[in-house]
């Protein structure tokens, strides 16, 4: 009987071990976030029905670079993903009714050292943002962009949410490489300033 219970606890270990291995534990959030909710100023947007164009990646990341101060991240790949739950986990995938598209794109600093990624999320209207806002600050967050490096540390990483109108920004930085010293501050502001492009539609 001992025996059958010690083959039993081995192979839950086994299991358990496997489960990991496999990735399907939740993706990394932030070390360090803030999070913001829309106000006032996006009522122009509050709304799809007053902002019913859809976004597009060459109106979000015109670029091939990002810059604030001396540090320069530069773009690696963009996407457009219109099952807004590829890129969300946790309670922030439970926050996304009435979502119709993300976009993000990842970047890194020239020397390797940081990788950053952005995300905008279109939803109904100031509410829904509102709503997924504190699902990413309280629970669930967003995935890793693909070809984010293996050395990605989230454990060290740095994430700004905004609630602007009906959309949803998330910027996320992190160092790569373990152990470095980086400072985070001007890649999370040169990421961060990607969300700028939709003040443009306050005046659509």
């Amino acid at each position: 009987m001992r025996k059958w219970i010690i083959i039993v606890v081995l192979a839950g270990v086994a299991g358990l071990g496997a489960f990991l291995w496999l990735g399907d534990a939740p993706a990394p959030r932030a070390a360090v976030l803030r999070a913001e909710p829309s106000t006032a100023h996006y009522a122009p947007i509050a709304t799809r029905a007053l902002d019913p164009q859809p976004l597009t990646v060459a109106e979000m990341f015109p670029g091939p670079s990002v810059s604030a101060g001396t540090t320069r991240l530069a773009l690696k790949n963009t996407e457009a993903l219109a099952d807004c739950a590829e890129a969300a986990w946790g309670s922030a995938e439970d926050a996304l009714g009435g979502c119709t598209q993300v976009l993000r794109a990842r970047y890194e600093t020239e020397d390797g050292a940081v990788s950053g990624q952005f995300l905008i999320f279109n939803l109904a209207d100031s509410a829904a943002a509102d709503k997924l806002v504190a699902a990413l600050r309280n629970g669930g967050f967003v995935r890793p962009a693909p070809g984010t490096p293996d050395g990605f540390d989230g454990s060290r990483s740095w994430a700004q949410v905004r609630g602007l109108g009906h959309y949803v920004t998330v910027s996320w930085v992190a160092p790569v490489v373990p152990g470095s010293k980086v400072d985070l501050t001007y890649p999370q502001v040169a990421v961060d300033g990607l969300g700028l492009v939709i003040q443009r539609r306050l005046v659509r």
